[in-house]
């Protein structure tokens, strides 16, 4: 199943704009792919204010969230895979939703090594005969 954070990403981004709050982004700045100005970053980390006055050609897809921002006065490019998203919030009020960390990911890509932990030989047996539920009062 394809992970729900781009999904979730988009639709807290439009959901914070909607109701006039200033969308941020927390981003693992030590992931693999993720472009962002060196310097910004503190305990690999970086907060990045994606609002459409501070931003310019933002595009999210499922793979990754890019703009261009301006880092003490410099237009930057900046590229982040929405693996490294690791919180998306409201400046104001600090709505929103922090990540986990996504099990079938690695750093980005996805495990393929069937010797891997939590591949399906590791899996514990599916209980066998008919499931049967309670009712509880």
């Amino acid at each position: 199943m394809k992970s729900s954070r781009p999904y979730l990403v988009r639709a807290l981004y439009e959901w914070l704009v909607d109701n006039d709050c200033t969308p941020h982004l927390l981003v693992n700045a030590e992931f693999t792919g993720v472009q962002v100005p060196s310097g910004f970053a503190r305990d690999g980390q970086i907060v990045l204010n994606v609002s459409p006055t501070a931003v310019r050609h933002l595009h999210m897809d499922n793979e990754a969230v890019s703009f261009e921002g301006r880092f003490a006065g410099v237009a930057q490019t900046l590229y982040i895979p929405v693996a490294a998203v690791l919180a998306i919030y409201a400046r104001e009020n600090g709505q929103g939703m922090v990540f986990d960390a996504e099990p079938s990911m690695l750093d980005g890509e996805e495990i393929d090594d069937p010797d891997a932990p939590g591949s399906p030989d590791d899996q514990p047996p599916r209980p066998s005969g008919r499931p049967s539920l309670k009712v509880v009062k």
